[in-house]
């Protein structure tokens, strides 16, 4: 961590932003609402010396928290069945583990 005056904040406010339209701009708080602070999005660097890098590396990464907030949603999984031979697989491989419980078990000897 450095101790001279470098550290950089960047707020955003997201809720008022022009920049964004408005589908996008409501993807983006929803996703952003647990890092906001009364739509405001604050993002801080402080690991460079200098302030200029800690500026450049606090606008990279709030470029890429947007990014990644408007992004559109993954299309549905559709849902499958397992294929016949993963089914037998398992099944084969559960009564193979079975059997080798099978035989550390102790038996009382009859006698």
């Amino acid at each position: 961590m450095n101790t001279t005056d470098s550290r950089v904040e960047l707020v955003f406010d997201l809720s008022a932003t022009a920049a964004l339209p408005e589908h996008l701009r409501q993807r983006a708080l929803a996703r952003l609402a647990e890092r906001l602070v009364d739509g405001v999005l604050v993002v801080v660097a402080a690991e460079h010396r200098s302030q200029w890098l800690n500026r450049q590396a606090a606008q990279q990464r709030l470029a890429q928290l947007l990014r990644a907030a408007i992004k559109p949603p993954p299309p549905p999984r559709r849902a499958t069945k397992p294929t016949r031979g993963s089914v037998e697989r398992r099944l084969t491989a559960k009564r193979r583990r079975s059997g080798i419980k099978e035989q550390r078990r102790q038996r009382p000897e009859e006698g």
